[in-house]
């Protein structure tokens, strides 16, 4: 999976790391940053949906598209798909074209709009990751885990660079008796679910 990636997803993969790099520390604001993982991160997750089971493959908070390229290589590795959900418009045409220009529109399909007005309408959901606005996360949590199949994985960025504006989403998931869970640090931090 990583030991062929395509050039195209290789350069627009480069291109983004050195936008993200740039408004990083140019000050630009949080809304229009492009926000995206960081490389580890991105191979983690593709890792993680790679040794998922069976189900819809859902992310929540596309931005540029950089994290769907990494899951994109899982798709392909496995044969599913990814629908990716981003509600700022601006986001979602850097995303189209990132799709465009690396050709995973087959892999990929691209959501304008709330992901929580859509996910009353997904299931059996194999696999989940969250990168969006914190205080929206306890909300994706209550949507995702109950669309979960056994052995589904649910896994949200930031637990532990924003751990506080979380703390209510890590705190249900440790004591959540439907799931196993772990905060990894790799990256931001990672909380991963697994449903039982």
């Amino acid at each position: 999976m990583f030991h062929d990636i395509p050039q195209p997803i290789l350069e627009r993969m480069k291109f983004l790391e050195e936008i993200d790099a740039r408004d990083r520390t140019d000050g630009t604001d949080r809304l229009e940053r492009l926000r995206q993982v960081p490389p580890e991160t991105g191979r983690f997750i593709a890792l993680l949906a790679a040794s998922a089971p069976p189900g819809q493959w859902v992310e929540i908070g596309t931005s540029a598209g950089y994290s769907a390229l990494w899951l994109s290589l899982a798709c392909r590795l496995m044969g599913r798909r990814l629908t990716t959900f981003e509600v700022l418009p601006e986001k979602v045409r850097i995303a189209q074209e990132t799709f465009a220009m690396t050709s995973v529109a087959d892999v990929v399909d691209l959501t304008e709009g709330d992901a929580r007005e859509h996910l009353a309408h997904v299931s059996d959901i194999a696999f989940c990751f969250l990168d969006a606005e914190k205080e929206y996360y306890a909300e994706c949590y209550d949507l995702i885990v109950p669309r979960l199949v056994p052995g589904g994985l649910f896994v949200a960025d930031n637990a532990i660079s924003h751990a506080d504006d979380m703390r209510a989403m890590l705190d249900r998931a440790e004591t959540d008796e439907r799931v196993d869970s772990v905060v990894v640090p790799i990256g931001t931090g990672d909380l991963v679910c697994r449903k039982l």
